[in-house]
């Protein structure tokens, strides 16, 4: 057991550099403005909680927003890889949630998880 922990670190910080390496905040900006900005906004709650700071958050813990009683429930804090999930199949992620939108193309989310990280 303890030879195959080396290989799951390793891992980890393959798919954390793999964001962070390749992704591209400023194209991550166009996708958001483009496809999140009906919902959402970096300062301000709207149909979906405000953005900024959102990396380290724990969900459902945006001031101000009325979150579902599932996401406020959830344990589960924002970072490259819990976003990846979210977009990808917010449903499948954290059931019940309200958010009927995904980001299909892994590219796009890269790119989107970017942007976010970076807007602060």
């Amino acid at each position: 057991m303890r030879k195959s922990l080396p290989w799951a670190c390793a891992a980890v910080l393959a798919v954390q550099a793999s964001f962070s390496s390749g992704a591209d905040g400023a194209r991550g900006r166009q996708l958001y403005e483009s496809r999140c900005i009906g919902c959402h906004s970096i300062e301000d709650n709207r149909a979906g909680p405000a953005h900024k700071g959102v990396f380290g958050r724990k969900a459902g813990m945006a001031k101000g927003f009325d979150y579902s009683p599932a996401l406020k429930s959830s344990k589960l804090i924002w970072n490259e890889r819990t976003l990846d999930r979210w977009l990808a199949n917010p449903e499948a992620t954290i059931p019940g949630q309200k958010m009927g939108f995904s980001v299909p193309d892994s590219l796009d989310r890269a790119d989107i998880i970017e942007y976010l990280r970076t807007a602060r």
